[in-house]
C-alpha cells in the first residue's frame, strides 16, 4: 500500500515541478529595446522610454554619446513613448525629440537619434532574430550626414547603395570569417575589417569621422534562438553568445525518475528487513 502511495505522489511532484519550470505568460510577452545616438551634431542625450498611458516610472538611459548604442533592455510588450532630452535636463522639460514604438513579443528594436541639427529625427530599426545556417547576416545603415549617399561593398559585392541618410538594407547572407567592408561616399571612403561568426547577425552603421567616414559593427544576435542579453566589446551593445539549448524539463524528469527509484528501493529494503525480523522471531 505504501509503495503505491509513494509511486502516486512522485508523478504528482513531477507535474508540479514541470508547471513551475514552464515559462510564464509574462516571460513570453517580452520584447527588447536598445538606444543610440547617430546624429553627429546632436548633444549627449538622456533617453526616456515610458509605457503609453502607464503610471509607472520610465526606463531611462543617460548621457548617450554620438556613435554609441546601449545594451538591450527587456520590456513588456505594448505601446511606448520615447523622449530624448539634452543630457542633464530635467525629466519634466520638453523633449528635444520624441516618438513612439509598439514592442511586439520576442522582437528586438534599436532606437536612435539621427540627422543633421536642422533635421533631427528618431529612427526605429527592427532586428531579425532568425539567423542563416552556417552563414552570417549583415545589414547596412547609412547615418553619415556629410556624405549624402553611401555605397557599401564586400569583396566587390555591393551590399547596399547608394543609400541616402537614414536608408538601410535588408539582412544579407555573408560568408563567415574576416571580411572587409568598404564604404564609399561622393568624396570620402573608408574600409573596416570585421570578424563574422557563423549564425551571427550584424548591423554595419556608416557614421561621420572628422570629415571622413567610419563603419561601426553592431552585433544584433548570435544564433536563431538567442535573445538579447547585454553588451559586447565593441561598445555598441549586442547579444550574449548562444548557450546550449537544454530544456529544464529534461532535468526535472531525470530528477523525478531518480527520486522514484530511490523511494521504491527504500520501501523494498524496509519490507525485506521486516520479513527477516519476523522470520527470526518465529524460529
Amino acid at each position: 500500500m505504501k509503495l503505491r502511495a509513494v509511486m502516486a505522489l512522485v508523478p504528482l511532484g513531477l507535474v508540479v515541478g514541470l508547471l513551475g519550470a514552464a515559462p510564464s505568460a509574462a516571460a513570453q510577452d517580452t520584447g527588447w529595446i536598445r538606444w543610440g545616438n547617430w546624429s553627429p551634431s546632436a548633444p549627449d542625450f538622456d533617453i526616456y522610454l515610458k509605457s503609453f498611458g502607464g503610471s509607472g516610472r520610465p526606463t531611462v538611459i543617460k548621457h548617450v554619446r554620438y556613435g554609441h548604442v546601449s545594451s538591450y533592455t527587456a520590456i513588456p510588450v505594448g505601446q511606448y513613448t520615447i523622449a530624448m532630452r539634452h543630457a542633464g535636463t530635467a525629466a519634466t522639460a520638453a523633449p528635444t525629440l520624441s516618438a513612439s514604438v509598439r514592442v511586439a513579443s520576442g522582437t528586438a528594436y534599436t532606437i536612435v537619434s539621427m540627422g543633421a541639427p536642422s533635421h533631427l529625427g528618431v529612427q526605429v530599426l527592427k532586428e531579425t532574430m532568425r539567423s542563416s545556417p552556417d552563414k552570417a547576416l549583415v545589414r547596412v545603415v547609412q547615418e553619415s550626414v556629410q556624405q549624402h549617399r553611401v555605397t557599401v561593398n564586400q569583396s566587390g559585392r555591393a551590399l547596399g547603395g547608394p543609400l541616402r541618410l537614414g536608408g538601410y538594407t535588408g539582412y544579407l547572407s555573408v560568408t563567415p570569417g574576416w571580411q572587409a567592408f568598404h564604404a564609399v561616399g561622393y568624396s570620402e571612403s573608408t574600409t573596416k575589417r570585421v570578424f563574422l561568426r557563423a549564425n551571427s547577425i550584424h548591423t554595419l552603421v556608416v557614421l561621420d569621422n572628422q570629415g571622413g567616414l567610419r563603419i561601426r559593427s553592431l552585433k544584433d544576435a548570435v544564433g536563431s534562438r538567442t535573445m538579447p542579453a547585454g553588451g559586447v566589446g565593441t561598445g555598441l551593445g549586442g547579444t550574449a553568445p548562444q548557450a546550449p539549448d537544454v530544456s529544464p524539463m529534461l532535468w526535472l524528469a531525470t530528477m523525478a525518475g531518480g527520486g522514484l527509484l530511490a523511494a521504491v528501493g527504500v520501501i523494498r529494503l524496509r519490507r525485506s528487513r521486516g520479513r527477516g525480523a519476523h522470520a527470526a522471531m518465529n524460529r
